[in-house]
């Protein structure tokens, strides 16, 4: 089990380092028989699917992250409405009825804030951010899972060329003692029986290089399958020192059980989740608490109806009333100011009819089906099952390292 721990780390190690250095696969593959380890897992990674699904999963969380935290800052929008009122109508300028075709605009903007809702958007921009983490563990894992396959593959191509270089040296030195007994048999130095003995190892080394070729090249179609690549008999991989490196690791089963929970990153992502589902049910509970939110708006108009009265000049009106002096009756005249209406100029209108609000709002939730309880009631069974992955995920390592 030490050699297993010591292969993960050795193999976290060099995914960390292929993140600095990238290699175009199918050129190293049409170019090069030789294969490094290096070159294997990076091609791996880089053509697995579920690395690049977890990927994308990761983009996907942490979008939902940078939304949840953009969620706390208040919200800005415009409305503007243009149209045009025929027959009877009210002027939007004076409110009062008109008989005419009028052109008129709308304008506003308004602007809002959550000041208090029980903490539910500060809930849930960390539930996403615990999200966001966790999703980039299961990346790390999905990485680390195809990494150890690579590895525990390739070494299984050494350790078939290994095992078919000695077969080959074996049926070497059988068919060197065939030949001496051969000619000790002619001589008539050699039992019969003892040739007869030594042909038929031969024959068994022979069918021993024939299974341990086939050997190899399964060996081999397994490693390229991983790295995604078509297959190449004729390549072949560097031979690496992984016992000199597995033997340096003395640590007892406790210490691997230690170090392991602190490296593995399905560990790290199952804790993180469970984080994120207790953080989701500390969300849906805010929810019960009252919402109070701070609004405010500006808004504006223009009507083609708008007039100004303009002074032109004062003249004298005569009335039908009339004043008696004496038995001589004398017309009323009054004096009478003259206005001409003139229209009001759309900027001087939009700054005329500016106007302004703010308010304060409180929204109390008392009934609502039951469904914010039931909310509640589904996070905490998600948290229920988080918990149980993570001791799960957890005792199936304990177990591996015993």
């Amino acid at each position: 089990m030490k050699k297993y721990f010591v292969l993960f780390v050795s193999g976290l190690m060099l995914s960390a380092m292929l993140c600095a250095q990238k290699l175009n696969p199918e050129q190293q593959v049409l170019a090069d028989t030789v294969l490094s380890l290096r070159f294997c897992v990076e091609t791996a990674i880089s053509n697995n699917l579920d690395v690049l699904q977890g990927e994308l999963a990761m983009q996907t969380a942490k979008i939902n992250w940078n939304q949840a935290r953009l969620n706390q800052l208040p919200d800005l929008g415009a409305s503007t409405t243009s149209g045009i009122n025929q027959g009877r109508s009210i002027d939007p300028f004076t409110n009062s009825y008109l008989n005419q075709t009028i052109n008129y605009s709308n304008y506003n903007v308004s602007s809002g804030v959550v000041l208090f809702n029980g903490g539910a958007l500060r809930n849930t921009a960390k539930q996403n951010a615990l999200s966001y983490e966790a999703s980039k563990m299961d990346w790390q894992q999905a990485k680390d899972n195809v990494t150890i396959d690579v590895i525990l593959a390739y070494l299984e191509v050494l350790r078939s060329e290994d095992l078919l270089r000695q077969v080959q040296q074996q049926a070497e030195l059988s068919y060197r003692q065939v030949e001496r007994l051969e000619i000790l048999d002619r001589e008539g130095a050699a039992k019969p029986t003892d040739l007869t003995d030594l042909r038929g190892q031969y024959a068994n080394d022979k069918l021993s290089i024939i299974s341990s070729v086939n050997a190899l090249g399964t060996a081999k179609v397994r490693l390229c399958q991983l790295m995604n690549v078509m297959y190449r008999a004729d390549f072949r991989v560097e031979p690496i020192g992984i016992e000199e490196i597995a033997e340096q690791y003395e640590g007892s089963a406790a210490e691997v059980y230690k170090e392991t929970l602190q490296e593995f990153a399905l560990v790290k992502a199952v804790d993180l989740k469970k984080q994120s589902a207790d953080r989701a049910v500390r969300a849906n509970r805010s929810a019960l608490f009252p919402t109070l939110s701070l609004n405010c708006g500006l808004g504006t108009n223009f009507s083609s109806a708008a007039r100004n009265n303009v002074f032109v000049n004062t003249s004298d009106q005569p009335t039908e009333n009339y004043v008696l002096v004496g038995t001589t009756a004398y017309p009323l005249i009054v004096k009478q100011d003259n206005f001409n209406a003139e229209k009001i100029g759309y900027t001087k209108q939009l700054n005329n009819n500016l106007s302004n609000s703010i308010s304060l709002s409180l929204r109390i939730p008392i009934f609502g089906n039951w469904q914010q309880r039931n909310r509640i009631r589904l996070a905490e069974v998600q948290l229920k099952n988080a918990q149980f992955v993570q001791q799960t995920t957890v005792t199936q390592l304990q177990q591996s390292v015993e």
